[in-house]
């Protein structure tokens, strides 16, 4: 019987990446860990609090209410972006000079820097001057998103769609673009309707990347936080004030070390749990 000899020497071509996620993530998070259970008033000082911050974050309404405007601002996103996206890949050509057009096309939103769109919505939704403020104002629609709630959240999930719809799109043209001819010819020889096509062809086909795409979405819109800063600076009030938002208040607005660390690492497992559910959900029949 012939024995298989495993050369462990990659270990050495990955070893440097090791390090440097070591030194990016776990470093840092242990810095974390360490102020959610201490505090300091400076000079280095702490003084063991145990998992008091925890309690008070858990228990504070403040935090319930911008990980209820999280939550909702997700949803909203994943409701809208997930299925505009796919139908969009549907309607766009698989062959001929204008597939690299909308392909670039789709990939410019996700080429601006993220604080750059918060300031191009915040110019383009002013009611005054900007083009979409402006043009609601003028047909009759009261809109303010400076002052108004309802037209705060509007402006920004628009702009969140507009910057990143673009991804579900290219993420779903390359698993429609990987389904060969001949299921289509098959199913065209049955007489499918587009709809069974696209229920029992393309949907199944498009069943990985769709995933990556939800899980992409949850966990950027989840931690959102340029955008909206520039655009509304989480008003008006706290209306726009997500998790993100009120997190960085509370570190270094407020300076309050302990209470944010302690709110970063409950963040951080909401995130990993969610998208654990997500991918468990989505990937539960892949076996069969």
């Amino acid at each position: 019987m012939i024995q298989k000899t495993h050369n462990q020497k990659a270990w050495f071509l990955v070893l440097p990446v090791i390090v440097l996620v070591a030194f990016n993530a776990v470093i840092p998070l242990m810095t974390v860990v360490n102020y959610s259970v201490q505090e300091t008033f400076g000079d280095n000082v702490f003084f063991w609090e145990g998992v008091k911050w925890f309690e008070q974050v858990l228990h504070s309404s403040r935090f319930h209410d911008a990980l209820l405007r999280q939550l909702a601002f997700t949803g909203i996103i994943l409701v809208i972006e997930i299925p505009l996206g796919v139908l969009i890949a549907l309607q766009m050509p698989r062959k001929g000079p204008w597939v690299s057009v909308c392909l670039v096309l789709m990939a410019l939103p996700l080429l601006i820097p993220w604080n750059v769109v918060g300031a191009m919505w915040n110019i383009f939704a002013l009611p005054d001057i900007g083009l979409l403020g402006k043009t609601l104002n003028s047909l009759g629609i009261a809109y303010n998103f400076t002052r108004d709630p309802t037209a705060a959240w509007f402006t920004v999930v628009l702009m969140d769609v507009w910057h990143w719809t673009s991804l579900v799109v290219l993420l779903a043209y390359a698993g429609l673009s990987s389904i060969p001819d001949a299921y289509y010819q098959a199913a065209k020889i049955d007489g499918a309707s587009r709809w069974a096509v696209f229920r029992y062809i393309q949907l199944p086909k498009m069943k990985r990347v769709l995933t990556i795409a939800v899980l992409l979405r949850f966990m950027d819109s989840f931690m959102i936080y340029t955008e909206p800063f520039v655009l509304t600076g989480g008003g008006p009030g706290n209306a726009t004030t997500f998790l993100s938002i009120d997190l960085v208040k509370t570190a270094l607005g407020q300076f309050d070390l302990g209470p944010a660390a302690a709110m970063s690492l409950i963040y951080f497992l909401i995130i990993l749990l969610l998208s654990w559910l997500f991918y468990t959900v989505t990937m539960r029949n892949e076996g069969d």
